[in-house]
């Protein structure tokens, strides 16, 4: 349970980095708790859809990672990005990443955010 919380809040971490950095990434909110709020369940959002639906596209797309030595990961975890987007969106949170470019770039972001987050953060259960 813990290495789920320490997930989570390194993905909010890089969630909120990716948001600082690009423009094209939104998140509003009246206050700072509530964009705290919604950066988590977002991040929470964002950890279902890699652990779901993620390596079922990796999968799929196999050939082409192979194709292009994993460069095509930065592809599908832009994809992840935009479908977290799109549901954060259904569930009436305020958060919203505008193009496929500015999903790569944040997926980028996030990857390498998350990762220094995830060696920083203790990693116990």
């Amino acid at each position: 349970m813990k290495n789920f919380v320490v997930k989570t809040i390194a993905n909010a971490g890089a969630l909120a980095v990716a948001v600082w950095l690009l423009d094209k990434i939104t998140l509003t909110g009246d206050s700072t708790g509530k964009k705290i709020g919604t950066l988590i369940l977002v991040a929470l959002i964002f950890g279902i859809v890699n652990f779901l639906v993620k390596p079922v596209v990796k999968l799929l797309s196999l050939p082409l990672l192979i194709l292009t030595l994993g460069l095509f990961t930065l592809v599908v975890n832009a994809l992840m990005l935009m479908l977290t987007s799109w549901l954060a969106d259904k569930v009436d949170l305020s958060f919203h990443v505008d193009g496929f470019w500015t999903a790569v770039l944040g997926a980028l972001i996030i990857s390498i955010v998350s990762w220094a987050l995830n060696v920083v953060l203790p990693d116990g259960d």
